[in-house]
């Protein structure tokens, strides 16, 4: 196979001291992270909450730190799960090392609509507005998302399998990198995913003239959500792991479902005020509430 046209050469560790190390790639996290939640803060500034108040204001940020904090267990457990899934051979002989911290990592299929789950929940708790939050930070995830991948270059986080195409990238410096074997020319498949991803948020922007997501109930969630779906079972095709159902990966099967779960969502959504309206009556506007 040919060497790579794109061959990445650099340290990708940051050295602050003798005793004190960073990687680039987690640096570049952080700071998608902090962007993301300013974004999301921000757009939930702008979202009217639904109440007796003129002007309407908008939601509390506390509200989003709190939901923020509330999907972290639920990404971990569906980050976990969906690893396990990933590698079930192995873990339906070691079945002790599926909550083994030190053994095997996480995946992103499951782990964002887990996230999204528990920290929903958590909300609820608390009494915020859920629908309206999960409006205000639909774009947001997307970003962070996109962004995300495209930060996994710096690591050499999410390679593709082998590939002699013209942009194939290979990691020929010291390393340590996040995929195995990083020299071999391969699909920068974290690239491709980013361009998707980045796509969908202009397919987000333009679902925003429904009248579905104007209502700002949540609908745009699950339009992420699906898109962001299908971006990930598209990519699929390009990773190294490999196919369980004809040329389908375990990521792939389980994206589909993460896309059904979003046109579920969609579906429950456009329903939900003409199922009020069922309800209540055809005359229920002209009568007070």
């Amino acid at each position: 196979m040919p060497p790579a046209v794109i061959q990445l050469a650099f340290d990708p560790v940051l050295q602050l001291s003798d005793t004190a190390s960073v990687r680039y790639e987690t640096i570049g996290l952080a700071v998608v992270l902090f962007l993301g939640l300013l974004a999301a803060a921000w757009i939930g500034s702008r979202t009217p909450s639904i109440g007796p108040y003129v002007p309407a204001p908008g939601l509390r940020v506390d509200d989003l730190v709190f939901g923020v904090v509330g999907a972290v267990p639920g990404a971990i457990i569906g980050g976990r799960l969906g690893a396990v899934l990933d590698h079930f051979d192995y873990y339906r002989t070691n079945a002790a090392a599926i909550i083994d911290p030190n053994q095997g990592g996480l995946t992103l299929t499951l782990a964002v609509p887990f996230g999204l789950l528990t920290g929903a929940a958590i909300a609820r708790l608390l009494g915020a507005p859920v629908a309206r939050w999960l409006h205000a930070t639909a774009l947001p995830l997307l970003f962070v998302l996109a962004a995300g991948k495209l930060v996994g270059v710096l690591g050499a986080t999410g390679q593709g399998g082998p590939s002699d195409i013209a942009w194939a990238t290979s990691y020929t410096g010291p390393g340590p990198w996040g995929s195995l074997a990083p020299d071999l020319p391969s699909h920068p498949a974290q690239v491709y995913e980013a361009i998707l991803v980045t796509l969908a948020i202009g397919g987000l922007l333009a679902a925003s003239r429904l009248e579905v997501v104007a209502r700002r109930d949540g609908a745009a969630m699950f339009i992420g959500l699906g898109l962001w779906a299908i971006a990930r079972f598209l990519v699929g095709f390009t990773w190294r792991d490999s196919a369980i159902l004809g040329p389908f990966r375990t990521e792939q099967l389980l994206a589909l479902v993460v896309l059904a779960i979003a046109i579920v969502g969609l579906v429950e959504r456009w329903r939900a005020p003409f199922a009020s309206v069922v309800e209540r009556g055809p005359d229920a506007e002209a009568r007070p509430a």
